[in-house]
């Protein structure tokens, strides 16, 4: 099942590497598999480029065969033979044209094979880094996602991948080739005339000089469409997502005005982007007709002096015509590889990250050990701003440990040392005795279950979001835990039952009957430690009895760690952690913390009088 988590995929606009050759070293290695299967490619691409190369002059052979029979023929005429036909030799000129049709055979064989090549080198290679990719996200510590934006990292994921499996697949033969086209053309030209190819590399500055200017220019555009259509994508998202608000605050013509706004800077930007792009041909037409016409004059000349066969003009004509598009498709395959050598550096970017921390190894179980245990821990997100400071606390099997405070103030940061989420930095926490951390992470986890105050539901059917807590669990444990969180009563009521499919945000269901299911879902797993956070908000009193009532049956006999809002559902805890700022203020049970007169006697009486000083 896809996790439906709500994210904005940053678009991906072109940027030059920061190190050029490192990277793309480094991609190679990935290709490292193949080096026969590459050598076999760039074989058979030079061969089809040569092929190709070689056809104009063979065909100017057979111009110049004809040419010579009609001469001859007219010589003929004149001192006065007849003929009933021209002298042309159309044997040898059939068996020109029989190795041009094979010349066209092999070179299109030889694309075929090549292409299909390198599509599964290029393809096993991209799936092999985006493995990489996916088994490393796995292995980063949660402070990674805390500090990352989740759009960013989907577009190195999808984006920057596809980006890389492009320009693979196509522009390193597409590299080739077009070196290949350039020399061979050239080298054709000069064993025509060297003369004329002279006249011909006149116009290749020109070139250069237009491709130099318009290139760039055309390469930032497009980076500034990307950015003009991600921000208007994000601002459509916004406002599909959030229409209801929208509608109720009367945002619209806002909304409308702001729409307007992007999709005008869309509109310049594109426009601007797609006009640079469309005149760099004409120009490179314009340039390459200049040559093609002083080299029709120049070569026109040769021929009426009889010191060049016109077939060979012929040839050298079109290769005038392909002599300007290596030249083209270079300077656009510079800016593709840049910009896929920078995705390239993104994604290492991620795989070069610090990974969790290893597991300690096994140690001897603590005798006559708590089930949890904080022992002198130590930890701070920041080193200047401590969290704990040799914090310690002991909970018996079934007991309650309830966290309290306001919003903000660090409550999460028990269960994310507990959930092995981050590292406590001195002392230990132990399970039963033994380290947290000499087990792994799954085996701790296997011992916990969360719910959590959002709701987090995934693509698929309502019963396979209840399955997800334990696969192994039975379809009669499913239905028992499914009655005992409230579930059942609203399920048989769709038309679908328990295979109802959840869309986009499981927004299909009501928010109290999302987080029933999370709570079904927990009592599933059947965990020896819950974790609990209240989600009693947004929800009707009816719902908020059931969840109530659902998480109190959950809770029996388990023990539990409870970050409470409400501080009313938590004045039974066996412990009661107070947190404001960051830190651990006081510790106790609620009577001993009432007679305190401390923080959790004023945020208890502010809540029951509902002032806030």
């Amino acid at each position: 099942m896809t996790q439906k988590k709500k994210t904005k995929q940053a678009q991906f606009a072109p940027q030059r590497a920061q190190n050029f050759w490192g990277t793309t070293w480094r991609l190679f290695r990935y290709l490292s598999g193949y080096n026969l299967v590459l050598a076999l490619v760039l074989i058979l691409a030079v061969a089809a480029t040569i092929f190709q190369i070689k056809i104009p002059k063979v065909l100017g052979e057979a111009t110049t065969e004809i040419y010579r029979g009609v001469i001859q023929g007219l010589a003929q005429q004149k001192v006065g033979q007849h003929l009933s036909q021209l002298p042309i030799n159309f044997s040898k000129i059939g068996q020109i044209l029989l190795l041009v049709i094979g010349l066209y055979l092999l070179s299109a064989g030889f694309n075929l094979i090549q292409q299909l090549l390198m599509t599964r080198a290029s393809q096993r290679s991209v799936f092999k880094l985006r493995r990489d990719l996916k088994a490393k996200l796995q292995r980063l510590p949660i402070s990674y996602y805390d500090t990352h934006d989740n759009g960013d990292l989907m577009s190195r994921a999808i984006n920057d991948m596809d980006n890389i499996a492009s320009t693979l697949q196509q522009s390193l033969t597409q590299l080739v080739t077009s070196l290949v086209t350039f020399v061979g053309t050239l080298w054709m030209m000069f064993t025509i005339s060297w003369q004329l190819a002279l006249v011909a590399l006149v116009t290749v500055p020109l070139s250069m000089v237009v491709v130099g200017l318009v290139a760039p220019k055309s390469q930032r555009a497009f980076a500034a469409q990307q950015k003009s259509l991600g921000s208007l994508n994000s601002r459509v998202e916004e406002n599909y997502a959030g229409h209801l608000v929208l509608k109720s605050f009367n945002r619209e013509p806002a909304a409308l005005q702001e729409f307007n706004e992007e999709n005008n800077r869309l509109y310049h930007s594109a426009w601007k982007a797609q006009l640079l792009a469309g005149i760099l041909m004409p120009l490179m037409t314009f340039v390459n007709n200049l040559g093609y016409v002083a080299v029709a004059l120049f070569g026109g000349l040769q021929v009426a002096q009889g010191s060049l066969p016109i077939g060979d003009i012929q040839a050298f004509l079109q290769y005038v015509q392909q002599f300007s598009q290596p030249i083209t498709q270079l300077a656009n395959l510079a800016n593709t590889i840049q910009a896929t050598v920078a995705s390239a550096e993104r994604i290492f970017q991620v795989l070069d990250e610090p990974e969790l921390e290893p597991d300690l190894p096994a140690t001897e179980a603590k005798a006559d050990a708590s089930l949890v245990e904080f022992d002198q821990v130590k930890f701070a997100y920041t080193p200047d701003r401590p969290l704990l400071t040799n914090y310690s606390l002991k909970v018996a099997q079934g007991e309650m440990v309830a966290i309290v405070g306001p919003t903000g103030a660090g409550k999460t940061t028990i269960i994310n040392l507990l959930e092995r989420f981050y590292e406590v930095q001195a002392g230990a926490i132990y399970l039963r005795g033994q380290d947290t951390r000499s087990m792994s992470r799954e085996q701790l986890r296997s011992h916990l279950a969360m719910v959590l105050q959002e709701t987090w539901l995934f693509t698929g059917t309502i019963y396979e979001n209840l399955q997800y807590g334990n696969e192994a669990a039975t379809k009669a444990e499913i239905m028992q835990a499914a009655k005992a969180a409230h579930v059942d009563e609203f399920v048989r009521q769709l038309p679908q039952g328990y295979e109802t499919v959840l869309n986009e945000e499981a927004s299909n269901i009501s928010q109290g009957q999302r987080q029933l299911l999370t709570i079904a879902r927990a009592f599933v797993a059947d965990p020896e430690i819950l974790i609990l956070d209240e989600a009693t908000s947004s929800v009707d009193t009816r719902t908020e009895l059931q969840i109530q009532h659902a998480m109190q049956l959950l809770l029996r006999g388990r023990t539990s760690f409870v970050v409470a809002h409400r501080l009313s559902t938590i004045q039974d805890a066996d412990q009661i952690i107070v947190m404001n700022h960051g830190k651990i203020i006081e510790t106790g049970q609620h009577k001993s913390l009432l007679a305190r007169q401390g923080f959790y006697a004023h945020l208890y009486n502010s809540q029951f009088s509902g002032q806030i000083n």
